[in-house]
């Protein structure tokens, strides 16, 4: 996959160019182009019922007939579908025959094959194919088509008790020549209701079952009847019946008898309904037998699937009522296997549990598929379970490429090859082994190497994985079961950068666990997460942070200082007939030591100003140390890639120092002359964050889908800190954020860029975007953007920077636009144009569509959509 994510900032011209083209196309093409004169093209559906106007988009969508689709009302796909010739073969032929001796002259000049292949080339014929490929042909009424969706529009209210609805429909075009809209019209009467049910149940043991669970049925007394509601009972009972040991219970065994005509009810629209569960019918066989419920007699594990057609010359094993089957030698542990297995012997047979039992044995991530056989003796009403498993190799090796940009590397490699060992120790264990390698190419003049690939950075991870709890001293099954596929990870890894900002070295730990009750929750706990960040060359903060040192040398340029003696070896000269400029890094340290250590006489302004860049240039070449332990809870139910209609939500939150900081009650540390404790030299972190994550996408019509978020997180540092370190810190913009600024430009608060890579520890954010459909694989989006990042309860002073209550909300940055996406189906390239709508930044007067224009309008580019 290639990640890309850039700013570029486009030209004036260049886009009235293509939006001059595109008004030439909307301008030259004709809508009813390739509509006959007897025929009607159709603009509208409109359904009324009870002279209602129906919205609901399952009614809707019972129409056969759909209008062409639109872009912002204009009908793109369909004037894409009329720009194409519709016989571009018989348009070459009369032009190629239009003038005399033409083929004959063209065929002196080329050959007969050329001019064979002039005539099917993009030009002449190909530009047309793919229009028509890309574009829609015009809709044409079709009367009986409008009679079989006013057919299915009536089922539908049938299906849900209108059983007496009379309709018609209409088709106006009067106002429109050769275009029509046409109108569904429905009366529907009174609806059917449910008076009372009953139940008819041949088998004893189904009776039983169904008389225990009877109050959860779908089908309810005195309720308008439903159809759907009696399929959603048929599943209900199928599921209940199957997870209560009846194996072999058909769905078709269910039928139900309504009843109108009866004393019982009040008027002849309320209706009896007679639930019937008939006895299991063999295939091919006239008779019936009753329904039982069936137990496991014997569970085999068959550990490796090659040999398991002869069992009798293979090894077993049994363990806690498993028979183990292998050959030679079992590489397994035999409690790994039987953990993953969740039909047991002398239990009754439940669906669930052979679902459960594929998932994880997947989630071992040791086999391949399983195949589940499931024998059954009838006489007996007893179940055999034979489990076949394939092993995985247990090394592989695996080689991934990426190619990025971004604002620190204008082009970069990395190579990242990985070796998995499986079943490490006995036990399904994985152990994966891994190494980075990212060269790039930067055009920093800071940097001193010249070569093309002059920035690097390298690193590499060690991880293992356990598919349990692994937690000494407790167990935690009865708390955690397997079914809920829990998973233990430690992982270290290391990484080493050259030539990329201080040159930071790091060293990661993490103890996790992650669990997921069922398909939609998700609960992740990292008792131990562990990062030591050291800055290898702190002297190169002020050319990294060029904005940094813009401020510092613009106090230092003024001509109190440059003629103070006590400061004169700080400066050179810029360059022939140029200013002084602050020396780096020896003029830098000893400028910003004089005017905090009163060293020279300087205002209270610039005073500040040194303290507040001094303050920021400690924080960012201080190495950390963040001791820390995280919870996340998330919840996604969406069913599949396809649900546009889902929501999902997460929540984190994060501690770090605590241990620590408990630790030097008891453990003198050293400290620093700060007072902030130490450990391996090095200042720990201690701070509380929290972040809430919120999405909801709603499927409109037609592919259509509004999408929404917000994010709302906090740091609070306190004890041993002051701030938050900059991993751990928020930042805005770019093509996941707000779309209309490049990644960390944004803020903090109403400050206008005031660092190179600006950060807080409290961010804001909420995006709303319509996704629609332009052409083929090629998506449209209109998007809106606001939040900002503020400083709060740290140690930052700047007003403008900092969280001061609600006043601080109209610091809320917006950012709106447009971007055009191409759906690869396992990914999505994205291109978005954000424009700065209302900023911040600004003053107050000039803050509404001061930069609204494509001049200072933003290129965001990146893969997938960014929520």
């Amino acid at each position: 996959m290639i990640f890309l994510e850039s700013e570029l900032s486009l030209k004036n011209n260049s886009v009235k160019i293509v939006l001059l083209f595109l008004g030439l196309i909307i301008v030259s093409c004709n809508a009813l182009k390739r509509v006959e004169d007897d025929e009607l093209l159709l603009i509208n559906n409109t359904i009324r019922a009870d002279g209602e106007k129906i919205k609901d988009e399952n009614i809707k969508s019972l129409v056969i007939q759909k209008p062409n689709s639109s872009l912002a009302g204009y009908p793109l796909r369909l004037n894409l579908y009329n720009l194409a010739k519709q016989n571009p073969d018989s348009s070459y032929q009369a032009w190629l025959h239009k003038k005399d001796k033409r083929e004959e002259r063209l065929r002196k000049l080329i050959s007969k094959k050329q001019l064979d292949s002039l005539g099917e080339s993009f030009m002449v014929k190909g530009y047309s194919e793919w229009l028509k490929k890309i574009g829609e042909v015009p809709i044409i009424i079709d009367t009986a088509k409008t009679s079989k969706s006013l057919k299915r529009i009536k089922a539908y209210y049938g299906n849900r008790g209108y059983f007496n609805a009379t309709g018609k429909y209409l088709i106006d075009s009067i106002k429109r020549k050769q275009k029509a809209g046409i109108t569904y019209s429905l009366n529907l009467g009174k609806p059917f209701t449910v008076d009372s049910t009953y139940s008819v149940i041949a088998s004893p043991a189904l009776d039983y079952i169904y008389q225990l669970n009877k109050t959860t049925s779908a089908v309810k007394n005195k309720t308008q009847f439903d159809l759907s509601n009696f399929t959603q009972e048929r599943e209900r009972l199928t599921e209940l019946f199957r997870n209560k040991g009846v194996y072999n219970f058909q769905e078709s065994s269910i039928s139900y008898n309504i009843i109108t005509d009866t004393l019982a009810a009040k008027d002849d629209q309320e209706m009896i309904v007679e639930l019937n569960i008939d006895n299991l019918k063999t295939r091919g066989d006239s008779t019936k037998t009753a329904y039982k419920v069936y137990k496991f007699s014997k569970v085999n594990i068959f550990a490796d699937h090659l040999f398991a057609n002869n069992p009798k010359e293979l090894d077993s094993v049994n363990f806690k009522g498993f028979t183990i089957y292998y050959k030679d030698k079992l590489n397994y542990k035999p409690k790994a296997l039987t953990d993953a297995i969740f039909m047991e012997k002398d239990s009754i047979y439940r669906d669930i549990n052979r679902l459960r039992t594929y998932r994880q044995i997947n989630n071992l991530n040791n086999f391949k598929y399983p195949n589940i056989e499931i024998i059954a003796d009838s006489s007996q009403a007893s179940l055999a379970a034979n489990i076949y498993l394939t092993a995985r190799d247990k090394y592989s090796l695996s080689f991934d490429t990426d190619v990025s940009r971004s604002n620190i590397q204008f082009f970069g490699l990395s190579f990242t090859p990985a070796l998995n060992i499986r079943n490490i120790f006995r036990g399904a264990e994985n152990l994966s082994i891994s190494a980075t390698a990212n060269i790039g190419a930067s055009s920093d003049a800071n940097v001193t190497d010249r070569q093309f690939f002059n920035v690097q950075d390298f690193g590499g991870d060690i991880a293992l994985n356990f598919p349990r709890i692994w937690f000494p001293f407790f167990n935690t099954k009865k708390i955690i079961p397997y079914y809920m596929l829990p998973k233990t990870r430690i992982s270290i890894g290391t990484s080493f950068q050259q030539n990329i900002g201080l040159d930071k070295q790091t060293l990661n730990s993490i103890l996790g666990y992650s669990w997921a009750p069922n398909t939609q929750l998700k609960h992740n706990i990292e008792l131990l997460n562990i990062q030591y960040v050291k800055n290898v060359n702190i002297d190169r903060y002020f050319y990294v942070y060029q904005n940094s040192f813009a401020r510092l040398n613009a106090i230092a340029d003024q001509d109190i200082y440059e003629t103070d003696a006590n400061l004169s070896q700080n400066y050179e000269p810029a360059g022939e007939g140029g200013d002084f400029r602050l020396t780096i890094p020896q003029g830098t340290t000893g400028f910003t030591k004089a005017i905090l250590d009163s060293e020279v006489t300087s205002s209270s302004d610039d005073f500040e100003e040194v303290r507040s860049i001094e303050e920021r240039r400690q924080r960012l070449t201080q190495n950390n140390l963040i001791f820390a332990t995280n919870y996340t809870f998330s919840k996604n139910n969406q069913t599949s890639l396809t649900d546009n209609s889902f929501h999902q939500f997460k929540f984190k939150i994060e501690g770090a120092g605590n241990l620590l900081s408990l630790a030097a009650t008891a453990v003198p540390f050293n400290e620093d002359e700060d007072g902030n404790k130490l450990v391996f030299s090095v200042p720990y972190s201690q701070y509380l964050k929290t972040e809430f994550d919120y999405i909801k996408h709603w499927d409109l019509s037609e592919s259509k889908v509004l999408a929404f978020r917000s994010f709302m997180g906090i740091a609070i540092p306190y004890g041993n800190s002051n701030s938050i370190p900059f991993s751990r810190s928020y930042f805005a913009g770019g093509s996941y954020d707000n779309r209309a600024w490049s990644p960390y430009t944004l803020g903090p608060g109403k400050t206008d860029n005031l660092n190179d890579f600006n950060e807080a520890n409290l961010k804001l954010a909420f995006n709303l975007e319509y996704r629609f459909p332009i052409a083929g694989n090629i998506k449209g989006g209109l998007f809106a953007d606001a939040g900002n990042i503020w400083n709060v309860f740290d140690n930052v002073e700047n007003t403008d920077a900092t969280f001061n209550g609600f006043s601080s909300l109209q610091d809320i940055a917006l950012g709106t636009g447009f971007g055009v996406r191409y759906d690869f189906t396992y990914f999505v390239f994205r291109v978005d144009l954000g424009f700065k709508t209302y900023n911040p930044a600004e003053e107050i007067s000039k803050r509404w569509f001061r930069d609204y224009n494509f001049a200072n309008s933003v290129l965001q580019i990146g893969i997938n959509y960014p929520f």
